[in-house]
């Protein structure tokens, strides 16, 4: 039975691993910090997930033991990330971080500058 749970986990770390490698190489080569953002979040999410998975099955098969630790680490992950590398573009398109030249459309323009418009008119009236 142990060495099927080798198997198993050494299957689920090493396909973690190469989608942490395929996310780290497209940090390293997407052309603004949008894109980048995406390979961050998604791909290491991923590639973290079927690591600590991974670590998990392994322990649950060869020793029995379940270890809640791994779980919560898969959850906070889970959790966490998508959510910081949408809040980093998000801050990053309200300062106005230009997108690279390749990109098709800004669908966002619009919106944010009728909102910010709309801001600026409720300032004015209530500083009268």
């Amino acid at each position: 039975m142990s060495g099927s749970s080798e198997v198993v986990g050494a299957v689920f770390i090493l396909i973690g691993a190469i989608i942490s490698l395929v996310s780290a190489i497209g940090n390293v080569r997407l052309p603004d910090v949008y894109t980048r953002s995406h390979a961050a979040s998604k791909s290491s999410t991923l590639g973290v997930l079927c690591t600590l998975v991974g670590t998990l099955l392994y322990f649950l098969i060869s020793d029995g033991y379940f270890s809640i630790r791994l779980i919560l680490g898969i959850f906070f992950v889970f959790l966490t990330a998508p959510v910081a590398a949408h809040v980093i573009c998000r801050a990053a398109y309200r300062h106005q971080v230009p997108l690279a030249e390749e990109s098709a459309q800004d669908e966002l323009k619009d919106y944010y500058m009728e909102n910010e418009n709309h801001g600026e008119k409720t300032k004015i009236f209530k500083l009268n």
